[in-house]
């Protein structure tokens, strides 16, 4: 292989993993805002039920 190969072969799984990673990391925070507002949501039902009318 010539060594031209090998610096693209190098750039392109550079890439993938820079990608895949952001991909996780994006994954990862927008699981723990649904967390935040299933905790939220859980807290206001929590309320409304201790609160008869």
């Amino acid at each position: 292989m010539d060594i031209t190969n090998l610096t693209f072969l190098f750039y392109g799984y550079s890439a993938a993993w820079i990608i895949i990673t952001a991909f996780v990391f994006l994954l990862v925070s927008r699981g723990r805002r649904i967390d935040r507002e299933l905790a939220r949501l859980k807290s206001l039902v929590a309320d409304k039920d201790n609160h008869p009318r």
